[in-house]
């Protein structure tokens, strides 16, 4: 019988030979990459310029991170988010400073309804990754289920200062402005 695990890390080794052994928050590519998508008006072209740099987050030059993120997509596509948090735990555990691990498993907190949790996985992925428009998107939507508006605003605007392509974000500025307005923050 094939072992799935290790098909899957044939093809993400296969897949991704073109990224440089240095891939993860602290590769030079990013810098590039933000600055085109600042300068893009093109939405198709942003899109790919969002991949390149999702891909960049998540792939390391560990082979052992790259096997065990691996098993995390495939685990949290399966709704497995025990099976992902004990992969996390090890994930953010074995690197500590790799941004994407910390990421995900905020993702899976939230999903485990788990919300300080992943507030407090959502800082530490803006400490590595300042840039991260994935973890403020999310803060925001963390937030948005806590019904703290102000918060959830801020978190989305901040999305969009890093990323002015997301739509999801957008919405949700436009929308919670006009329920935050003349409140205090």
């Amino acid at each position: 019988m094939v072992n799935p695990f290790r098909i899957l890390a044939l093809i993400l080794a296969v897949s991704f030979t073109a990224l440089a052994a240095r891939a993860d928050q602290t590769d030079p590519r990013l810098d590039g990459l933000f600055v085109e998508l600042h300068e893009t008006d093109n939405p198709h072209k942003a899109r790919l310029i969002e991949r390149s740099i999702w891909n960049v987050w998540l792939y390391s030059k560990s082979p052992t991170l790259e096997l065990l993120m691996g098993r995390v997509v495939n685990a949290m596509g399966k709704q497995k988010f025990g099976e992902a948090l004990e992969l996390l735990n090890t994930v953010v555990t074995i690197a500590p400073k790799y941004a994407e691990g910390w990421n995900k498993r905020a993702t899976v907190y939230y999903l485990l309804g788990q919300f300080q949790a992943s507030i407090a996985d959502v800082e530490r992925t803006l400490d590595l990754e300042p840039r991260h428009f994935g973890a403020l998107s999310g803060l925001g939507l963390i937030y948005n289920r806590l019904n703290r508006e102000a918060p959830a605003l801020d978190a989305f605007e901040r999305a969009l200062t890093v990323n002015p392509h997301l739509e999801q974000a957008e919405a949700e500025v436009q929308r919670l402005r006009g329920k935050v307005k003349g409140k205090s923050i």
